[in-house]
């Protein structure tokens, strides 16, 4: 079975913690940055899930705005937009919503006892999932990775990114910070459930990034802390690769000692040869001094061997002075033979396998790999 899809949780809340206030309009918390930060997001998904209870109140479009974006997407054999994902525990929706317009397939997840009602409902507007009674985001995940769904952005409503997080089934959350408070304890906000995630287990801080007056916070969740987190990321990047039939996917992540991501990097980002580990380390500077207390996070061990440019990504990375790498798949024989992380080792560096997250890299590459 495929692993389950990549849940990245998406919401924009005041300075103290809300998510809207109490009157009948929908408060904008974000601006024009931002809102095109998250276009570029949906644009990299393949399915966009809100609650039912958004869709009623907030009729969302969940649609890729910039016509570049799905041109793009299309280029990669994707359709223009992600999968529209609703989960409902009535059955009760307007079929006029806009979430069933054409344009992008429909998936509605119903507990048991509301399939009939949705069913009368929306007719053929949606393809409608028993999900169970109560409804599972364990099913809907298994579901949504039967049907090839590998990047899940989940949109809101409040509920049910508290689930996500309550249930620790979120691996990444972007969270924009508006500059004003709305102090109004009738407002909605994230109530999340106990959960074993906590003080004791804190979220790895990926990037803050100024967006005209907000403040773009990503984080990095799940399991196996930082090394885990990372990778996974690094895994998430080789997904942004222009397709190539001759040439793996890979994505990369450098690490400095404190924490701090200093650069990111994925096959052909920059140039047509280029090796995700070779764009990081080209963004920051092959000689940037914290390079020798970084980790470098690549979703492929770097290559020992190849045929498009004569400098390795190991002799990038020993040259650079790293000495810690951590990789999710083995490079197969497909195009070179040689052995990236034994290479690595021979010269002294610590090299870390997650095979865990091979399956992940791996099916970036498919299509290369025999039948």
């Amino acid at each position: 079975m495929p692993p389950r899809p990549y849940v990245l949780l998406s919401c924009a809340i005041s300075a103290d913690g809300y998510l809207d206030d109490a009157s009948p309009s929908r408060l904008v918390l974000s601006g024009p940055a931002d809102l095109d930060r998250v276009d570029e997001v949906r644009a990299g998904c393949d399915a966009i899930l809100v609650g039912a209870g958004t869709v009623r109140a907030d009729d969302p479009r969940l649609q890729v705005r910039d016509p570049r974006r799905r041109a793009r997407r299309a280029a990669r054999g994707l359709p223009p937009n992600p999968a529209r994902v609703t989960l409902t525990a009535t059955g009760d929706l307007d079929p006029a919503a806009r979430l069933f317009a054409p344009g992008a397939p429909r998936l509605v997840y119903c507990a048991t006892p509301a399939i009939p009602m949705a069913r009368s409902r929306l007719g053929d507007r949606a393809a409608l999932i028993d999900a169970g009674d109560p409804l599972s985001l364990d099913f809907l995940l298994s579901d949504l990775s039967e049907r090839s769904v590998v990047r899940l952005l989940v949109e809101g409503g409040e509920h049910l990114l508290a689930q996500f997080l309550a249930r620790d089934l979120a691996d990444e959350l972007d969270l924009a910070v508006a500059p004003f408070f709305v102090a109004d304890p009738a407002a909605p906000r994230l109530n999340i459930p106990p959960n074993p995630s906590g003080p004791g287990n804190p979220m790895t801080l990926a990037e803050a990034q100024r967006l005209e007056g907000v403040v773009l916070l990503r984080y990095l969740l799940g399991p196996g802390g930082p090394d885990h987190r990372f990778l996974a990321w690094a895994v998430e990047l080789s997904r942004l690769c222009p397709p190539s039939d001759s040439a793996f996917s890979v994505g990369a992540v450098i690490v400095g000692e404190d924490g701090e991501v200093l650069a990111t990097g994925y096959s052909r980002e920059q140039e047509e040869h280029d090796h995700a580990e070779e764009v990081a380390l080209r963004k920051l500077g092959f000689h940037d001094p914290r390079l020798r207390q970084a980790t470098i996070y690549s979703s492929l061990v770097p290559c020992g061997a190849r045929a498009s440019r004569p400098v390795t990504c190991v002799q990038h990375i020993v040259a650079a002075g790293i000495p810690r790498v951590v990789f999710a798949w083995h490079e197969p024989p497909v195009f070179t033979s040689a052995d990236g992380a034994s290479q690595l080792r021979a010269a002294g560096l610590t090299v870390l396998g997650l095979p865990d997250l091979a399956p992940r890299a791996r099916a970036v590459n498919a299509h290369l790999l025999p039948a």
